[in-house]
């Protein structure tokens, strides 16, 4: 196990463990934090636990062009039900991500400290969210890491029915149009998996990250 130190440095992603753990320690300054997306890594930690440091193999991943709209949902989105907008309410999405329940989960790894150190990203221009509106409520939306020609997403939520998947889709075409490769989705999800993302290998992720 490699334990951070102060340097600004993480270890090659190969080094990982099978379950994709790769360091401990450090701390989530702008800088590390930036460091660690550039690289493939990515912080996920329960609040009494000192900062773990991932990088899974295989990598679940959202090729834009490949997301998955159903008849069902192109009637939703027509409907004009829902309103987008992005980064109008980046720390409440990121507050919502935290407290929505979660099936299997008891608490959240978006610690204090975590939101603390996004919202700093989000200054920075580099952090952003999507917000999906219902009679001008908040009812979804999604955060992540915009490193340019790669979106590495956070989380989402969602309140009502189809609200986060409104977000995804949402990002999804939006970044076709810019051209970006891929919306990083860490691990496997069945939510994921049924709007179009799949695993590739970490090899072959990273490679797409740093082509």
């Amino acid at each position: 196990m490699y334990l951070l130190t102060d340097r600004l440095q993480f270890p090659p992603v190969e080094n990982a463990d099978e379950d994709g753990l790769l360091a401990v320690g450090g701390d989530l300054s702008p800088e590390r934090l930036l460091l660690a997306y550039q690289n493939g890594i990515f912080p996920w930690f329960n609040e009494d636990e000192v900062i773990l440091w991932w990088s899974p193999d295989p990598r679940m991943v959202l090729f834009p062009h490949e997301i998955k709209i159903s008849k069902s949902m192109k009637q939703v989105i027509n409907s004009g039900k829902f309103k987008i907008t992005c980064n109008t309410r980046f720390m409440e999405v990121v507050e919502q991500c935290a407290s929505i329940p979660r099936a299997g989960q008891g608490g959240t790894w978006i610690t204090e400290n975590m939101k603390a150190a996004y919202c700093q990203l989000h200054q920075k221009g580099i952090a952003k969210s999507i917000e999906v509106w219902e009679n001008n409520k908040l009812v979804g939306g999604l955060y992540g890491i915009d490193l340019g020609e790669v979106f590495c997403g956070e989380s989402m939520f969602s309140k009502s029915s189809n609200a986060s998947k409104i977000a995804l889709i949402h990002l999804a075409q939006e970044l076709q149009q810019k051209n970006y490769k891929l919306i990083d989705c860490q691990v496997y999800t069945d939510h994921l998996a049924s709007l179009g993302a799949k695993e590739i290998s970490r090899e072959e992720f990273i490679a797409t990250l740093k082509g």
